[in-house]
């Protein structure tokens, strides 16, 4: 097998509803979708969002990265098994003058490329992408095979009717863990946790996010007067230059922390676990630069003794859904599951198949070759903004 050329395509996905919170606010998604064609008629695909805020790219810088790739260089050995194609995807790097201290700059990209070829050689191969987890050496410890996965539901900010209303779904559909964005200016978050609480029951595992909204000499003023609604796990408190001031207050603010706009590389989870500042990693394929990268960073979490969960970013399509569906199914440990929420936010899912969850956010896994998923083409036309072609 060789990789014959790679199709890029920059799309502009509309949002079902307005998402906010403290960082951004957002109604449509710029993402980036990857098609991949192997020299044996094999396709695979790939998806990335680049978000400034987190990795630091735009759609724009990330569009503006792909002539400078070295396409065949880096992309173009021949491969005969999912082992050759993990071995060269494992030194597949951006250009150095890309890169920056971190390492996470042109991570969405890194992402949607990466994935593309999984999918494109495990489909050939007729294996699941899942098999990925299998062939890494550094997963064994983390393993497993999962009939079925239930995601979690998120509460973002609203007026106080729809976050009554929403909890109310959460209730009704049976979710057992809830994310609730707090730190929203104009919020108040004594009295949305108690709304929340007050409506799902005590059983519901609840945990908060703050995505950067606090700052470190605050944070325990902030958290302290939501702890009596049983918080399990606080979110990116603080902005990530400030993350290192959360070393002395891990285990003395009454809530675990997770790391999450700062848990973006490899070099983040070595500073973190280094520096112990968190107690939880958020993965997310697109932010962590793809499915290997976050197979790793998730062994790095699991040998530091750390919990992880798997999160999505706004505005995925089928694609990542399908993708994080394999990570969920075939990776043990994963203390909070994020995703799939397809028919519920994005106008164009891109696949066929709706990959959206169930009742109580229960999903199956998926079997087919690759992500298991087929491409809706009409879909893709309609959302896309521009298109490359880059041979090898």
């Amino acid at each position: 097998m060789r990789i014959v050329d790679f199709v890029i395509h920059h799309v502009r996905i509309p949002l079902k509803k307005e998402v906010r919170h403290a960082s951004h606010v957002r109604t449509s998604t710029d993402s980036l979708v990857v098609c991949c064609h192997l020299d044996d008629g094999s396709r695979g695909w790939g998806e990335g969002l680049p978000r400034a805020y987190v990795t630091g790219e735009t759609i724009e810088q990330a569009w503006d990265m792909l002539p400078d790739l070295k396409w065949k260089s880096t992309l173009g050995s021949s491969m005969t098994s999912l082992a050759d194609a993990i071995a060269m995807l494992s030194e597949f790097r951006l250009p150095s003058s890309l890169i920056d201290e971190r390492g996470c700059l042109g991570n969405s990209l890194r992402c949607a490329v990466e994935l593309s070829v999984l999918d494109a050689v495990c489909r050939s191969l007729n294996v699941p992408l899942s098999a990925v987890t299998e062939a890494v050496p550094e997963t064994a410890a983390i393993r497993q095979s999962l009939p079925e996965v239930r995601y979690g539901a998120a509460i973002t900010a609203a007026t106080p009717w729809k976050q009554r209303w929403r909890a109310l779904l959460m209730r009704l559909s049976g979710f057992e863990q809830i994310k609730v964005k707090v730190g929203v200016t104009g919020v108040d978050d004594v009295a949305l946790l108690r709304r929340v609480r007050n409506i799902v029951g005590s059983n519901v595992d609840l945990r908060i996010d703050a995505n950067e909204a606090w700052q470190c000499e605050t944070l325990p003023r902030c958290v302290a007067p939501l702890l009596p609604f049983g918080i399990t796990a606080l979110e990116q408190p603080v902005p990530h230059e400030d993350v290192g001031g959360l070393a002395p207050l891990r285990g003395q603010i009454g809530v675990p922390l997770m790391l999450d706009e700062s848990l973006c590389c490899e070099f983040d989870a070595h500073r973190a676990i280094a520096e112990g500042l968190c107690d939880l990693f958020n993965l997310r394929l697109s932010k962590c630069g793809g499915f290997l990268p976050t197979l790793q960073l998730a062994a790095l979490a699991h040998h530091a003794g750390l919990g992880y969960q798997l999160g999505c970013q706004v505005g995925e399509t089928g694609i990542l859904s399908a993708a994080g569906r394999h990570f969920a199914t075939s990776v043990a440990g994963i203390r909070y599951l994020e995703g799939s929420y397809d028919r519920h936010l994005v106008h164009e899912r891109l696949t066929i198949k709706d990959l959206t969850f169930g009742l109580g956010g229960r999903a199956p896994a998926l079997h087919g070759p690759g992500l298991g998923i087929t491409i809706d083409h009409q879909a893709l036309q309609r959302v896309t903004i521009q298109s490359a072609t880059f041979a090898l």
